[in-house]
């Protein structure tokens, strides 16, 4: 995909953005701040994890902008008795007796992983190499997956029955942890209205995959002052309890801080929200607008902060 240059190719961008979200709420009512979290994260290359309570839409949301984007689409629901092959394929025999490789579901440009911490560690860490480096390796064979590639997980963070807690390593690899909340009066009106008609929206495809690899590198052209580099960094490193920029709350409340992901990650995010809303380079307030979903995953509280009720999103905002 060729633009004449990267003010035209920013401006489409924007263009397509507000064509998706058009095309989304055809079918998702509300869930505003979901949505172009979502779309940032394709924009910017990363996986996002949603959480939510059932009947919030989450599976239903992925699938919506899976239409609208002109790339193949898998999902993959997650059990206790799921196997890694079941979701990377697995070598099998053919007529004449030599091994082929089956393709799994993880080989499709929109993986919907349903229930994510539903199936033991084992088979969750299936993602791991499939989401860090796009391929999969099988029987010592490495397979490149086509891009671009986004694994969308949902969580349900309720039913702790039979659910296993996703490791910190394969939650670093997600871009944001998006939380759903419930409707208000009026937007949950307009759902009951909308879904409780025979009437069945009809989503167009708006975006090639040729335009999302255009815009996901144009993104990372994107220009960043200094200050805002310092500024993402800083913040990250404030999350660090035994790091020398430590606040008393960090010192108080975390046992563990983010990573260099997360200062990578702010970047991104901020460059690409900055497209988005128009402008042509990030500033402070975009990376204020993408701190909270992309740390809240990252640090982790002691038991102080436990015991005294503070809650990571509370830190994280004094924090920034």
């Amino acid at each position: 995909m060729k633009f004449s240059s990267d003010v035209a190719a920013a401006e489409a961008l924007k263009e397509s953005y507000e064509k998706l979200r058009a095309e989304i709420g055809k079918v998702i009512v509300g869930q505003d701040d979901t949505v172009r979290l979502l779309l940032t994260a394709i924009f910017c290359q990363g996986h996002c994890l949603l959480v939510g309570v059932p009947g919030l839409a989450k599976t239903l949301l992925i699938q919506t902008i899976a239409g609208a984007l002109d790339l193949s689409f898998n999902r993959i629901q997650f059990t206790p008795d799921l196997m890694p092959s079941d979701i990377l394929g697995s070598e099998t025999l053919d007529n004449e007796r030599n091994f082929r490789f089956i393709r799994g579901p993880v080989f499709a440009n929109i993986i919907l992983a349903d229930e994510i911490n539903r199936t033991p560690p084992k088979t969750q860490s299936a993602l791991l190499e499939a989401m860090q480096e796009y391929a999969v390796t099988v029987a010592g064979q490495k397979h490149s997956l086509s891009r671009p590639f986004f694994v969308l997980a949902t969580q349900n963070p309720i039913e702790q029955e039979g659910t296993y807690p996703l490791p910190e390593a394969q939650l670093d690899r997600f871009m944001f942890m998006v939380y759903l909340d419930y409707p208000s009066y009026q937007e949950e009106l307009n759902i009951v209205k909308s879904t409780t008609t025979d009437n069945k929206p009809v989503i167009n495809t708006v975006i090639s995959a040729a335009e999302i690899e255009a815009f996901q590198h144009l993104v990372r052209r994107v220009p960043v002052t200094d200050n805002v580099v310092e500024y993402a960094v800083k913040l990250v490193q404030k999350t660090r309890p035994m790091g020398e920029l430590a606040t008393a709350d960090t010192k108080n409340y975390l046992e563990w801080g983010a990573g260099p992901r997360a200062s990578q990650n702010l970047i991104l995010a901020a460059k690409c929200n900055a497209l988005i809303n128009g402008k042509y380079s990030p500033d402070i307030e975009d990376v204020k607008a993408v701190a909270l979903p992309i740390l809240r995953h990252r640090i982790v509280r002691n038991f102080k902060a436990e015991a005294e009720g503070i809650s990571v999103n509370e830190i994280i905002k004094r924090l920034v």
